[in-house]
């Protein structure tokens, strides 16, 4: 397998050489930027070479009425939870600093354009795309337009998903393909690791794991011997905290380890047969055969069992803003491009946006609802 390297800040990773390791923090600091801080000097402990956030601004993620959570203290709209982890713009150009006085490549995702505006103002290395915004065509066109390296997360998506979303931003300058199973946790034997191999094979770019599973070395390593440029795990300092994606996380000294074996995998040959060969060993001794080969997979590229319910529910569709009336031409304030989650019906792809908007409503709509083309009237041709 050809390896290719992705290229950040001056510095060439690729499965044979360097890894680039990834600590999510995402939204775990909850606000405070001393947790943030903590979590980024846990990152730097841990061995990590970037740090991810997310910026987050509610709508433009969800409708209010996209449902509820579950959370330690009750039942909460998911709607107000995503309020909650909105930070004023400075939190994150302090975080930025802070991040490179530790050596550390800041790196966050976008979920809309005022995110994307406000991250560019952090002049970021790179930018993030997550997987439910693999099909946001307007985000995507924009952070492709501002000529910094992407990398974009694949989970929840099918092979044409992919490469429409790599069509649209061919014009980034550098680019690199995360595989990702979009299920918390997600189990192993879910993430069928040699479609790395295919991916790079098809696309032609640098690929790596953006890995939710529990185990702090099975999906890395084996991800690694399958040709894995970058691999992004979640960092946390307790799985007992009250950020979203804790459960998941690693603590620093599972988040260590994890990092102290990719790199000793790398250490022991510059040939990646060599690696991968000493990898599948280890690991087959520790986890048996039969597991590894299942966690391997077959290399073709489909939703994991574990995550085809989220398809079209965590990715982006189109979806009215307000309660409209039969009638009603459609403006670009009317519908927005969200996820739709819990309770609402999924609407049109967004690569549809264009054609909605100017059109006009054959019936009543809720607020909140997926955008149907039975919604709708063509509006007349230009004459």
């Amino acid at each position: 397998m050809r390896q290719r390297e992705f290229r950040i800040e001056g510095t060439s990773f690729c499965a044979c050489k360097k890894v680039m390791i990834i600590a999510e923090i995402g939204t775990g600091h909850n606000g405070s930027l001393d947790k943030a801080k903590e979590l980024v000097d846990a990152a730097r402990e841990a061995g990590a070479d970037a740090a991810k956030f997310q910026i987050v601004y509610a709508d433009e993620i969800l409708h209010p009425d996209t449902g509820f959570v579950n959370l330690p203290g009750g039942k909460i709209p998911l709607f107000d939870r995503f309020r909650e982890l909105e930070v004023d713009p400075d939190f994150y150009a302090e975080i930025a600093r802070y991040c490179r006085s530790r050596h550390l490549v800041f790196l966050a995702s976008p979920f809309g354009l005022k995110s994307l505006a406000e991250l560019e103002r952090l002049d970021p290395a790179c930018i993030k795309i997550a997987s439910p915004e693999l099909n946001h065509f307007p985000l995507l066109r924009s952070a492709a337009s501002l000529t910094r390296p992407l990398i974009l997360s694949s989970g929840v998506s099918t092979l044409a998903d992919i490469e429409r979303a790599l069509e649209v931003t061919s014009g980034a300058s550098e680019r690199a393909l995360l595989h990702c199973v979009t299920s918390y946790p997600a189990p192993e034997e879910d993430y069928n690791l040699s479609v790395l191999e295919s991916l790079s094979a098809i696309f032609g770019i640098p690929v790596g794991v953006s890995d939710h599973s529990l185990d702090p070395h099975l999906v890395p390593l084996l991800a690694l011997a399958y040709g894995a440029a970058i691999i992004e795990k979640h960092i946390c300092l307790s799985r007992a905290d009250p950020g979203l994606d804790d459960p998941v996380a690693l603590p620093p000294e599972e988040f260590s380890a994890m990092t102290r074996s990719v790199r000793e995998s790398l250490a022991t040959s510059s040939d990646p047969d060599a690696v991968r060969k000493g990898i599948l060993e280890v690991l087959t001794e520790k986890y048996g055969r039969e597991k590894i080969e299942r966690v391997i997979g077959n290399g073709i590229k489909r939703l994991a069992p574990s995550e085809e319910s989220n398809y079209r529910r965590t990715n982006r569709s189109l979806h009215f803003v307000s309660g409209l009336k039969a009638g009603h031409p459609i403006s670009a304030d009317d519908v927005a491009i969200l996820r739709t989650e819990k309770v609402l019906t999924p609407g049109l792809s967004p690569e549809w946006l264009d054609t909605v908007v100017g059109s006009t409503l054959t019936r009543d709509v809720t607020a909140g609802s997926g955008v149907e083309w039975k919604d709708l009237v063509s509006r007349p041709s230009p004459q």
